[in-house]
């Protein structure tokens, strides 16, 4: 197998972007693509969000890369990769690879997608980190004959798939539980008369956390959740690494009522979108004080899967009214205590619990076929790549 610098096996483009007050430039039918565009489910892109016009291309000098063309963004983000199902332009955040015959299209773009941290570290600038045409051309890559690339391609391709369709089932069971709880008590959103309704303060304990300074965090030891940890436990995911402070400073701060119980609610009080956790856990943890929200709600009032998901479609629905704050929305514990919830029947709230009880169990099989399968994935992209 032999090793290749990028710009010895492919031509590497970039584009630029018409002046932006030039409106004859604009809305016209020809593709122009930015960054934005791509994200990570991203593989064969189409079409482009802006269209430009032939004078703009005439005028700026703009040149197209062809159907096929491997596109990179080397800034804000760097790494976020596609292949053109067509021909395009683009502005300046690519730096676009035009495949000779010795590498497949499709190959290179499963070791650039392989490879974003790496591609990361390259980045340079004061500013912001950006990867430059020289960079990317002396990348290296191990290339095997044109068959086997073509192989590993149809088998990457394969299982990225099956990864595809387990998110999918994810999601369409997270629609489902959405569907049942809206047909059961309207949808949060839109309050309507149908229940009692009172302050969220009066019928639970909305509060935050003791101040834990950053001098204060150890290597091993209690978990310590900041708002980004709390959203990937709202998404059923385990935080991949967090923050922790001792055993003994976490007892000395927890032994009030600052200490989440099992049926609490956490979410994040700033960029909240509908991320609210329900702690199912009695092991110790600890949370970051204002930028995170505990509601522990009285359990005579409230079924805390109900509050649950109450919670999580009203926030993701007024998150921008809710929230406050001069550069960003954020919530504020006294915001929230103002905040009129609906209050069904217990007898209901204990309906709905049941439900997405079973839901989460065929929730719990696809995950762990999804993790199985992303492990599988995982493995051939060492095999492939290395």
């Amino acid at each position: 197998m032999e090793k290749y610098k990028l710009g010895d096996i492919c031509e590497i483009v970039s584009g630029s972007t018409p002046k932006t007050n030039i409106d004859e430039y604009w809305e016209g039918t020809i593709k122009w693509i930015t960054p934005a565009e791509l994200n990570d489910d991203t593989y064969i892109i189409t079409d482009s969000v802006r269209k430009i016009t032939e004078l703009a291309v005439k005028k700026t000098g703009l040149k197209s890369f062809p159907e096929g063309t491997v596109i990179l963004s080397s800034r804000a983000p760097i790494g976020k990769v596609a292949i053109a199902g067509c021909e395009m332009y683009c502005n300046q955040g690519f730096k676009n690879l035009i495949c000779s015959k010795k590498i497949n299209n499709k190959y290179l773009y499963w070791f650039l997608k392989g490879n974003t941290v790496f591609l990361n570290s390259l980045g340079r600038g004061a500013t912001f980190k950006e990867l430059s045409k020289s960079i990317v051309s002396n990348i290296e890559i191990n290339l095997p004959d044109i068959v086997y690339q073509k192989k590993a391609v149809e088998t990457l391709e394969k299982v990225s798939e099956i990864i595809a369709l387990r998110k999918r089932e994810l999601s369409s069971l997270d629609d489902l539980i959405k569907a049942r709880f809206v047909e059961m008590f309207g949808n949060p959103a839109t309050p309507g008369d149908k229940f009692k309704t009172c302050k969220l303060g009066e019928v639970a304990d909305v509060k935050s956390s003791h101040r834990v300074f950053t001098t204060e965090f150890v290597a091993e030891g209690v978990p310590f959740y900041r708002g980004t940890e709390i959203g990937v436990l709202a998404s059923g995911q385990q935080p991949e690494d967090s923050y922790r402070i001792s055993m003994e400073h976490y007892r000395k701060i927890a032994s009030d009522d600052s200490k989440p119980m099992r049926g609490d609610l956490l979410l994040p009080s700033i960029c909240n979108k509908g991320q609210v956790w329900m702690v199912d856990t009695d092991e110790p943890f600890y949370y970051k004080d204002g930028r995170v929200l505990c509601i522990s709600p009285e359990r005579s009032v409230f079924d805390s899967r109900y509050l649950q998901f109450y919670m999580k479609l009203r926030t993701e629905a007024e998150y921008p009214k809710l929230g406050s704050g001069s550069t960003f929305a954020e919530f504020k514990i006294f915001q929230l205590k103002e905040l009129e919830v609906d209050i069904p029947p217990m007898n209901s709230q204990k309906s709905f619990d049941l439900f997405a009880d079973q839901v989460d169990k065929s929730k719990v099989a696809i995950q762990k076929a999804l993790d199985k399968t992303q492990m599988l994935f995982d493995s051939l992209m060492q095999e492939y790549f290395g």
